[in-house]
Parts: C-alpha cells; sequence; structure tokens
C-alpha cells in the first residue's frame, strides 16, 4: 500500500486562497440531456462571479485521459473512477470542479462521492425524458443506434440507474435551465 505524503499546503488554504468553498458538482443523465450545455452554464455563471471552476466533460476525457477505454461495463466503471479521481485532485486545489458525463452506474457516483468530504459532493440529475433525448439527437447517435451501428448504448441497449437522492434534478425539455443555473450558481457562490 502506497501511502501519499501530507502535503504542506492544503485544500483549505488553496480554497481560501480564492475566496470559495471547493466542491464537485457531478452532472449525470442520458445523452442529449443537456449535461454538457448545463456545466458550460454553471462554468460560466460561476466565472462570472469570479470564482475558480472548471468543467470536466465526459466527451473531452473520452479523447484524452480515457481514450484507450470502450463502452464495455468494466470500461464505463474504470471512466467514472477516473474521472472522480481527476474531480478530487482539483477539488483538493481549491476548485468548484464540475463534471458532465453520463456516467450510468449508481455504484459508481456513490464510489467517487465517498471520495469527498461532506458538502463537497453534489449530484445534478438531468432527468430528460428518454424521448426527448432521442429527438434532439444532437450528435446522431440515437439514429446510428436505430441503424445498428451502434450497441451498447445507454438507456437503449445499456442500463441507465438514475441517482436515488440527487441533491438537484433539472429536466431540460420542460424547465428554465437559465433560471435553473443561476439559482445553482448563487447557491455555490453563498457557500450552498
Amino acid at each position: 500500500m502506497i501511502i501519499a505524503p501530507k502535503l504542506a499546503v492544503g485544500q483549505a488554504l488553496r480554497a481560501s486562497m480564492k475566496q470559495q468553498r471547493a466542491c464537485c458538482v457531478w452532472f449525470t443523465g442520458l445523452s442529449g440531456a443537456g449535461k454538457s450545455t448545463l456545466g458550460n452554464q454553471l462554468d460560466q455563471a460561476l466565472q462570472a462571479r469570479g470564482m475558480h471552476s472548471y468543467l470536466l466533460d465526459g466527451d473531452r476525457l473520452r479523447q484524452g485521459l480515457c481514450q484507450d477505454l470502450g463502452m464495455t461495463d468494466a470500461d464505463r466503471h474504470e471512466n467514472v473512477r477516473r474521472i472522480g479521481e481527476v474531480a478530487k485532485l482539483m477539488v483538493d486545489a481549491g476548485l468548484i470542479v464540475i463534471v458532465s458525463a453520463i456516467s450510468p452506474f449508481r455504484a459508481d457516483r456513490d464510489a467517487s462521492r465517498q471520495g469527498f468530504a461532506d458538502n463537497e459532493f453534489y449530484e445534478v440529475h438531468v432527468s430528460t425524458p428518454l424521448s426527448e433525448c432521442a429527438r434532439r439527437d444532437a450528435k446522431g447517435l440515437y439514429r446510428a443506434v436505430k441503424e445498428g451501428r451502434i450497441t451498447n448504448f445507454t438507456g437503449i441497449d445499456s442500463p441507465y440507474e438514475a441517482p436515488l437522492t440527487p441533491e438537484f434534478v433539472v429536466d431540460t425539455s420542460s424547465n428554465d435551465c437559465i433560471e435553473f443555473i443561476e439559482k445553482l450558481a448563487k447557491q455555490l457562490d453563498v457557500g450552498l
């Protein structure tokens, strides 16, 4: 077992230098639900308030850090584990980290949550219905599934396990997302 050295400069000092409380806001939901859009909007709203935030988007991470992973269940578990570890390091750096990733398995999200102290992890279930996500099909993925070009697709032939007790829930097909993001940013700004 490797024991990490105790660092002279810790999260509390780093966050206080930024005049904020570090935390992770984790957007989860189906492909096309609006996770990346909401994550971008939250990042912009926090930056406009002078806060230090960073967006870890699942698609971008699959182009680099997780490019060696496929879409098997084992690879999806590892993908979320890696995202959680990076988010934990960034929270330790005093940042507000925004994760936007399907992260289909509840146990994986719960395991990521365990890496954070109390009140450092906020799960946002983007609960947009599958029918609306498929209608949007911004990336053409649902069409590719229908045509048989993609298999093991979350919500179709691979499971998505919705959170049981997320801190926030938003359905982008029926809610004013700008109002939701402003409310969330304001809560982060005052320390949730």
